[in-house]
C-alpha cells in the first residue's frame, strides 16, 4: 500500500511502486494538467510538486513525474497544477498572462509549477535563481523573452528571503491554495516507511535514469526502491573523513554547506548537472551505479580519490572509486549488493578543485566531455594532483599518469604541455553524436589548461599554452599522417 496526499486529498493505492507517478496521475487519477511528453525529464510539460515533511515542516521542490516512480510519493503531498489553482489567477499565473508568456498552453502547467516551487524555495531569491527554476522547462512556441519578463515580474514581488514568505504568507498573497495550511497534519498521519531491499531486484533511486531508458523492464523487474532510507541518506564528517550516503539526492550534495566550505563552488558547478527538477531526484547511487563513462557526479568524486562502500548478505566492502568500472557500464558490485555511498579524506586546507563542462546545451544536457581536478600545492609546487575526465573513455577515467607526471612540478606553460601530451595517450575518445573523437581530445586539453587558468592566471600565459598546443598539434598530425589516420584539429 502506498499511501500519500495528492493536492488535497488523501491517496491509498495498490498500484505498482515503480509506475511513473505522471501514468497514476492522468490515468488513474485523470488530473491531465501535467503533460505525457518527452518521458525522459526534459522538457518540463510534467512538472509537479514534491513535498517532505522534515522537522514539522514542509519542504517543496519541483519534480518530473514522468520520472518519479510512484512509491517515491510515499508519506509526501504531491500537487499537480490543478491543486494550484484558485477562483482566481495566483500572481504567478497572472504574471503569465500579462506578460503573454503563453501561446499553445502545452508547457504551461509545468512553467507555471516551476515558478511556484520558486516562490516556495528556501533559498535567497536572486534574479539567476528565479530563471534557473526554468532550467527544466522547454517551450516551443512562446518567446523567451516574454517568459523572461513573467519570471522577473514574479520575483519582484517576493521578499528575497525565505523567512519572509512562509507558507501562510504564500496564501494570504494568493500564491498557494488555502489547503495547503492543512497539509502538514495531513502528512504528518501517513508513515515513511522504508521499503525492504529484495536480493537479486535492480534498486530503484531517483528513476531519472531507469525509468527514461528501460520502463518496460521494470514492470516486470518489480525494483527495491532506495527512497525513505535514512541510514543511506546522511552527510557526515567524522575525524579526517567525509561520508555521502547514496539516497541523497544531487541538489542536496550539491547545496550541502560542509561540502560547499570544502569544495567551493560546487553548488554553481551544479548548475551544468542536469536541471532543477532531475537534480531534486537523481541520487547519488543512481549516478555512480549506472556506470556512465560522462556522469558528472562521478568525474567529480573521481577528482576526491574516493571510496566506494558496498553492502551485501555476505557483509560489508570497500574499492576504489577509480578501480570501480571494469568496463562500459559494467562496475563490480556484485548481483546481490547494494551502494551503501561513498567516502573520501576531508581536503586539506588550501586544497584546489575545479569542474569544466562543454555539452551542447548549458543546462539539462550530457557532457561532451567533463572533468574535474583536485591540486594541493606547497611552496609553489604541486603536491597532490587528481585529474578525471568523462567521455573519453568506456568508463569515467582517472587520469592516473598525468596526475602523477605534476606531482614536484611546479606550474608553468611547459609543465602543462607535458601534461595534456599524457592526457592524449591516457584517454581513447570515440566518435559518436555528442563529437569525434578527435574534437573529445582537443577539447579534454583546453578544458585541462581551463582549470589551471582559473586558478593560476597570474603564473600562465595563454599565449604561451596556445603555442605549446600547436607544437602538440602538430606532432599528432605527424603521427596520424603516418599511421594514415585522421588529423588531429588546429
Amino acid at each position: 500500500m502506498i499511501e500519500f496526499v495528492l493536492n488535497n486529498q488523501p491517496i491509498q493505492t495498490e498500484s505498482p511502486a515503480f509506475l511513473p507517478l505522471l501514468d497514476f496521475i492522468r490515468y488513474e487519477q485523470r488530473l491531465t494538467g501535467a503533460k505525457a511528453a518527452c518521458r525522459e525529464g526534459d522538457c518540463g510539460a510534467c512538472l509537479a510538486l514534491e513535498g517532505r515533511l522534515e522537522n514539522g515542516q514542509m519542504h517543496y521542490q519541483s519534480i518530473a513525474s514522468c520520472l518519479m516512480p510512484l512509491g517515491n510519493a510515499q508519506g509526501k503531498h504531491i500537487v499537480t497544477i490543478e491543486g494550484l489553482n484558485r477562483k482566481g489567477l495566483s500572481p504567478v499565473q497572472q504574471g503569465i498572462v500579462d506578460h503573454s508568456a503563453t501561446q499553445c498552453g502545452f508547457c504551461t502547467p509545468g512553467i507555471i509549477v516551476a515558478l511556484t516551487a520558486l516562490c516556495l524555495s528556501e533559498e535567497p531569491l536572486t534574479e539567476q535563481r528565479a530563471m534557473a527554476a526554468l532550467d527544466g522547462n522547454l517551450c516551443r512556441c512562446t518567446g523567451y523573452q516574454s517568459l523572461k519578463q513573467a519570471v522577473l515580474s514574479v520575483l519582484s514581488k517576493l521578499p528575497a528571503e525565505q523567512a519572509a514568505r512562509p507558507i501562510p504568507w504564500l496564501i494570504d498573497k494568493g500564491y498557494l491554495p488555502v489547503y495547503f495550511s492543512g497539509i502538514t497534519e495531513q502528512v504528518a498521519q501517513i508513515p515513511r516507511c522504508a521499503p525492504a531491499f529484495h536480493p537479486g531486484r535492480p534498486i530503484l533511486g531517483g528513476g531519472t535514469d531507469l525509468l527514461a531508458q528501460q520502463p518496460d523492464q521494470l514492470r516486470t523487474a518489480e525494483p527495491s526502491l532506495l527512497c525513505e532510507r535514512w541510514e543511506l541518506s546522511g552527510i557526515y564528517l567524522e575525524g579526517n573523513s567525509c561520508t555521502i550516503g547514496s539516497g541523497l539526492t544531487m541538489a542536496e550534495i550539491l547545496r550541502n554547506p560542509d561540502l560547499n566550505r570544502l569544495l567551493p563552488g560546487l553548488e554553481e558547478y551544479g548548475r551544468l548537472i542536469a536541471s532543477t527538477p532531475i537534480r531534486n531526484m537523481g541520487t547519488l547511487g543512481g549516478n555512480l551505479a549506472n556506470a556512465s563513462p560522462i556522469a558528472d557526479l562521478v568525474i567529480i568524486f573521481l577528482a576526491l580519490d574516493t571510496t566506494v562502500l558496498l553492502n551485501g548478505p555476505h557483509g560489508r566492502r570497500e574499492l576504489p572509486l577509480d578501480g570501480f568500472y571494469l568496463g562500459y557500464k559494467k562496475t563490480d558490485m556484485r548481483p546481490d549488493e547494494y551502494l551503501e555511498g561513498i567516502r573520501f579524506e576531508l581536503p586539506s586546507p588550501g586544497h584546489i578543485f575545479n569542474f569544466e563542462k562543454v555539452s551542447k546545451r548549458a543546462r539539462l544536457d550530457i557532457a561532451s566531455v567533463n572533468t574535474a581536478i583536485g591540486l594541493e600545492l606547497k611552496s609553489g609546487a604541486i603536491t597532490l594532483a587528481r585529474i578525471s575526465a568523462g567521455g573519453v573513455s568506456p568508463v569515467p577515467l582517472f587520469l592516473r599518469r598525468t596526475s602523477e607526471f605534476l606531482k614536484g612540478k611546479l606550474i608553468s606553460d611547459k609543465v602543462l604541455a607535458g601534461a595534456s601530451q599524457l592526457i592524449q595517450e591516457e584517454i581513447s575518445p570515440i566518435s559518436d553524436i555528442r563529437g569525434s573523437a578527435e574534437y573529445k581530445r582537443l577539447l579534454l586539453r583546453q578544458l585541462f589548461y581551463a582549470h589551471f587558468l582559473k586558478h593560476f592566471p597570474e603564473q600562465l600565459s595563454l599565449k604561451g599554452l596556445l603555442n605549446e598546443g600547436r607544437k602538440l598539434d602538430e606532432k599528432h598530425r605527424l603521427e596520424r599522417t603516418r599511421k594514415g589516420a585522421i588529423h588531429f584539429p588546429g
